[in-house]
């Protein structure tokens, strides 16, 4: 399935990019515990319109938007 173009701009956020306005969480907030300040939270979202997939972190070490394709 092809994702539409709300999704594919998604994607290319950086960690400051909100969510746009058909993505609606599909999974309660994960939050990852370190050592301060090392811990990092997880979010999941879904489109309403093309049902793609995205997990938004707060980890410095992953991308902040990714899109889930399967």
């Amino acid at each position: 399935m092809e994702i539409c173009a709300l999704c594919e701009e998604q994607s290319r956020k950086t960690r400051n990019g909100k969510p746009h306005e058909f993505l609606v969480k599909i999974d309660s907030l994960r939050k990852f515990n370190g050592v301060n300040p090392r811990g990092f939270e997880e979010q999941d979202y879904q489109c309403l319109t093309c049902k793609a997939k995205f997990t938004q972190s707060t980890d410095k070490n992953n991308l902040a938007w990714t899109l889930w394709q399967g």
